[in-house]
């Protein structure tokens, strides 16, 4: 029998909402798979620690641990200590080595590439590319020392010193030169994070791609693909048919993203996205139907999401980990709805009342009934 739930509009005004029960399949994704496919994790908080939550992260350790294990069962990679785990935004750099640490030793043989940064040096105190290059030494450094891979993360304080794109240029050359193995480079664009406007030192997407694409071409062994995250998959498509041969081009858009990995007959995305942290086993389920050649169950899987996805995403978009920890949470992957730096306060109640409907509607839900009951307890504390 279906379950049904009472739940508000915008005025408060209560109406059933009959839930469909059905839950998205469930499988591992192959080794050999037609796409690679990072899921950018989240961290869960210590809602116990008695840490001021403006001042130190407090992080539930065995929780966060647990999700990852449930990643990699699914044969997702893990985009580790990214904006996605709150990275710059309630998540500092020692909370980051050591979440880097736990799962490199946690999940060895996982695929894991982890975020690297200058997010320890404020923009504020950055006084020259100097800083900026020894800020990034010493976290690809203590990256390194655990044989981690590196997602080379923007960084605020270059944006706030950079005065031309030879700044870049040269900045991620010197970077580049000290990695043991192939990176990803991460082009976060401004919706996510307004402090990185201006990135690759232009205003205009066209002239900010060819200073990226002059840096992947100064030595293309060194980078294993790029990420953009700027919600635009026109802009995606025209740097990923200009980048180097064996170069991938990794989706960040969480919006477009079936299409973007789908592809068309002049290539095709992989895919590491914040998105697929929520829509971990539908990504797996689809991808691998991708690599059987069934385009359709991959669209009929990945396609009815987006809508999900764009809510989580809307702007301002740097709140999106807002709808990503409640949806863990709502799932079981969690006992609490409570966040690094109080940020589950972010979105509004009718933010959590449509992406409740709209998991649900997508089989996103994996216990409906759990998720109804933790709804309902979300609904009291609001005085519904």
């Amino acid at each position: 029998m279906a379950t049904i739930i009472k739940l508000p509009d915008s005025a408060g005004r209560m109406s059933d909402h009959r839930m469909t029960g059905h839950v998205s399949p469930s499988v591992r994704l192959p080794k050999n798979a037609t796409r690679v496919v990072f899921s950018a994790a989240h961290v869960v908080a210590d809602p116990f620690s008695a840490s001021e939550p403006s001042v130190r992260p407090a992080i539930d350790w065995a929780a966060t641990m647990a999700f990852r294990r449930h990643l990699d069962d699914l044969g997702l990679g893990i985009a580790e200590a990214m904006d996605t785990a709150q990275r710059g935004m309630g998540l500092d750099w020692s909370g980051a080595i050591e979440l880097i640490r736990r799962t490199r030793s946690e999940l060895p043989d996982a695929l894991v590439f982890n975020g690297c940064g200058t997010d320890h040096l404020a923009a504020v105190e950055a006084r020259s590319l100097d800083d900026v290059r020894r800020a990034y030494f010493e976290q690809l450094e203590a990256i390194q020392e655990f044989d981690g891979r590196l997602i080379i993360m923007a960084s605020r304080a270059l944006a706030a010193v950079a005065r031309s794109r030879d700044d870049y240029i040269s900045v991620y050359r010197d970077v580049l030169a000290r990695c043991d193995q192939p990176v990803i480079l991460h082009w976060l664009g401004e919706m996510f994070d307004p402090a990185l406007a201006g990135y690759w030192g232009a205003s205009g997407f066209d002239a900010a791609m060819e200073t990226a694409l002059a840096v992947i071409g100064d030595d293309p062994g060194k980078v294993d693909g790029i990420k953009i995250s700027l919600l635009d998959k026109d802009k995606e498509i025209a740097m990923r048919r200009r980048l180097p041969a064996g170069v991938k081009m990794y989706t960040g858009d969480d919006f477009n993203y079936p299409e973007l990995i789908a592809g068309d007959d002049r290539g095709y995305s992989h895919a590491l996205l914040g998105i697929f942290d929520p829509l971990a086993a539908a990504a797996a389920h689809a991808v691998a139907k991708l690599g059987e050649g069934d385009l359709d169950a991959f669209h009929a899987t990945l396609d009815p999401t987006v809508p999900l996805a764009r809510l989580i995403f809307r702007a301002p978009t740097q709140h999106y980990k807002t709808g990503v920890v409640f949806l863990a949470w709502l799932n079981g992957f969690q006992t609490h709805f409570v966040m690094l730096g109080g940020a589950q306060a972010m979105r509004p109640l009718p933010y959590f009342v449509e992406t409740f409907k709209l998991a649900d509607a997508c089989g996103l839900l994996r216990e409906p009934d759990l998720a109804a009951s933790r709804m309902r307890k979300l609904l009291a504390l609001y005085g519904a």
